[in-house]
């Protein structure tokens, strides 16, 4: 089964990743890209908790059906540049996105990017909204290439998340233990010992 988050990070090439740094007002690109990748960890590792809950995950299904058929990659440009505005703005409200995904841990867990990637908080929350309508469009592109019920959309978000763990990657990691504990800040005091050690260079060391 194909690994979610391998797939998202194969659309951050650099002219995404460029468009992104303008629309942040010139970001740094380097700390754009290690906080492109740390949103996709934390939203990926969320989604996959939500699916663990019978409720949501019946809840996502619908939301994948409906509004989320991976059309955004037609245009996925055009979009962060304000070119075209699809019919369907469901498909596209990051910011309802993330806040359906992350609810109360929102902040907390722009926080723990932020510190991962050296992207001011501000910045970091602005990237969440743009990338959001991105990893939803990616699952429902899944959800009908492999012909996906609500178990198999579980399963993949599962399977992403078990595999990048055991990977080594320590964002995906961080965001599950962070989530695991609701939020209550310990992880954060983890992320601030993770920089000052350097122990992030495996998952950011390439960029």
């Amino acid at each position: 089964m194909a690994n979610l988050l391998d797939l998202l990070q194969g659309q951050l090439d650099d002219n995404l990743i460029g468009q992104l740094s303008n629309q942040l007002g010139g970001a740094d690109h380097q700390q754009t890209a290690k906080a492109a990748e740390g949103v996709m960890s934390t939203l990926v590792s969320a989604l996959a908790k939500n699916a663990a809950n019978p409720e949501k995950a019946a809840g996502l299904d619908k939301a994948l059906d409906k509004d989320h058929d991976g059309s955004i990659f037609d245009n996925f440009s055009d979009l962060l540049g304000g070119v075209s505005q699809p019919q369907n703005t469901r498909s596209t409200n990051g910011a309802g996105i993330v806040k359906h995904v992350l609810g109360s841990q929102k902040s907390g867990m722009i926080d723990m990017v932020s510190k991962m990637s050296g992207l001011d908080s501000g910045n970091t929350g602005n990237l969440m909204t743009m990338l959001a309508p991105m990893v939803m469009g990616m699952l429902g592109q899944q959800k009908r290439q492999q012909g996906l019920d609500i178990g198999g959309i579980a399963g993949l978000l599962s399977g992403t998340v078990n595999q990048q763990r055991s990977a080594g990657n320590p964002l995906m990691d961080m965001a599950s233990r962070f989530l695991d504990k609701d939020g209550d800040g310990s992880a954060l005091d983890d992320v601030a010992g993770m920089v000052g050690k350097g122990l992030l260079g495996k998952l950011f060391g390439g960029k």
